[in-house]
């Protein structure tokens, strides 16, 4: 299964790609949302790459090993709209919509990315999809994220008993794309990045609204924060998920020196 597992703490699940062509790493936060869809998703990726790998069918068979179902996934969030994040968006909200015969439809999932992403989605992003010859999927964001404090779910809400409630700092990191973001958790000093830095590199900036600029700043701003796991979009020859403030920290260093 080219999809390799990892867990932080109780519920943040780390799902890292492994196999031979493009797509990205998702992570999911479990058991976060009243009602019958508790989890959170982050970049569910590709539905399949440019290899004909199966990335969707991966995640899922990876998910279904945790006892996570695609359709028990309430809310989506892509850091950014390029179609090895946020193909597979469109499966997650297919496999929350459907309902047993008989049943009635239910409110399908929801789906959040910042509305500067979504504004570029809808003037330049979208022709992406065509340059790799995959059409782009329907995304029209419920929520739009936009810098500052994200609380999702409620104290003693949570589907195993506990407290559901989780709370996230959305931070606004463009220069990759010019709407991405990362998502600090400082419960466990986790810090999902996205695109903007990974272990000993850095996003490109050559795709249409890139800039290398804009990224340090982004970059600059990151690296302020107080992170034992660092959670990027992509592995690298270095490797995947960072982990020790100390590895972090010279991490950041060596990137820094780098734009």
């Amino acid at each position: 299964m080219p999809h390799q597992t990892r867990r932080i703490g109780e519920r943040l699940h780390c799902y890292i790609w492994q196999g031979r062509g493009n797509n990205c790493n998702t992570y999911l936060f479990a058991h976060v949302l009243r009602g019958d869809r508790p989890h959170i998703i982050v970049d569910p990726g590709s539905v399949v790459n440019e290899l004909r790998e199966d990335c969707y069918g991966s995640l899922v068979a990876a998910m279904r090993a945790d006892g996570i179902e695609a359709g028990d996934i309430g809310l989506v969030i892509n850091t950014h709209t390029h179609p090895d994040h946020c193909h597979a968006t469109e499966k997650i909200v297919e496999a929350g919509t459907r309902e047993p015969a008989g049943k009635a439809a239910t409110r399908q999932p929801l789906t959040a990315l910042s509305r500067q992403e979504y504004d570029y989605f809808k003037s330049v992003g979208e022709k992406m999809f065509g340059m790799f010859g995959m059409p782009a999927p329907q995304l029209e964001p419920f929520i739009y994220l936009t810098e500052g404090d994200l609380v999702l779910g409620k104290a003693g809400d949570s589907a195993e008993g506990g407290d559901g409630r989780i709370e996230l700092q959305v931070i606004l990191t463009p220069g990759h794309s010019p709407g991405s973001i990362s998502l600090y958790w400082p419960e466990q000093r986790a810090l999902i990045t996205g695109d903007a830095v990974f272990f000993g590199s850095i996003g490109r900036t050559d795709f249409p609204g890139g800039s290398i600029s804009t990224l340090k700043q982004s970059i600059d701003k990151l690296a302020d924060l107080d992170v034992e796991y660092l959670l990027p979009g992509h592995s690298t020859e270095y490797g995947s998920i960072i982990a020790s403030k100390d590895t972090v920290r010279r991490n950041f260093s060596a990137i820094r020196r780098m734009v």
